[in-house]
């Protein structure tokens, strides 16, 4: 029936830890790392955007901002994070519950991200983003405010709404699990391709 393709695994079929405790410890630091890595610059630049809005403003450095930050929204937040980097890291670590190996966990946030153990082409993309990244983190710097501070609202628009898209997964995650086998890593039993939680013995 139709039921068996769009309902979750039944309890008995989700795969048990073989160590719950290490499964665990990666998912709070796989995921804890993460939203440290969106947290912190989301406070700095914000800082910085103020100042630059505090600043006298010409109605082209308004215009460009109206125009910025719906734009990042669009092409950071639901492009970006939304679509790719945000569920692929919420199924990453909800599969470290699970799936925990010392290396795993001891570099959960990297795991989460997809830096290794992961298909080659989806590990290209993430390295290449990430360079992409830094080159504009670079770039962004040496504009002058208040240009800089309003090019870091508009990031600041789209990392929250990748964290906000990322908690939403997680929550989903944790609810009827997510379902997004590309994110995993290919040695993964099929059975346990899918991010679901652990339930406890006897349940």
């Amino acid at each position: 029936s139709n039921d068996s393709v769009t309902q979750p695994p039944s309890p008995s079929s989700q795969p048990r830890p073989t160590h719950p405790a290490l499964g665990w410890v990666g998912f709070v630091w796989g995921l804890g790392g993460v939203l440290l890595l969106l947290v912190s610059p989301i406070w700095r630049l914000a800082l910085v955007g103020l100042e630059a809005v505090s600043m006298p403003l010409t109605w082209v450095h308004w215009l460009a901002l109206a125009a910025w930050v719906p734009f990042m929204a669009y092409s950071e937040g639901y492009r970006g994070f939304q679509k790719g980097f945000s569920p692929r890291v919420a199924i990453r670590a909800i599969f470290l519950l699970s799936n925990p190996t010392p290396l795993r966990t001891a570099l959960a946030p990297l795991f989460c991200i997809g830096y290794f153990d992961i298909a080659r082409r989806r590990q290209i993309a993430v390295i290449a983003v990430t360079s992409v990244v830094i080159l504009f983190i670079v770039a962004v710097r040496l504009l002058p405010q208040p240009w800089r501070g309003l090019v870091d609202l508009g990031v600041v628009v789209g990392l929250g709404w990748g964290l906000a898209a990322l908690l939403s997964f997680v929550h989903q995650g944790f609810k009827r699990g997510l379902d997004l086998p590309d994110a995993l890593p290919q040695k993964a039993d099929k059975a346990r391709n899918h991010a679901e939680l652990p339930l406890p013995p006897g349940q």
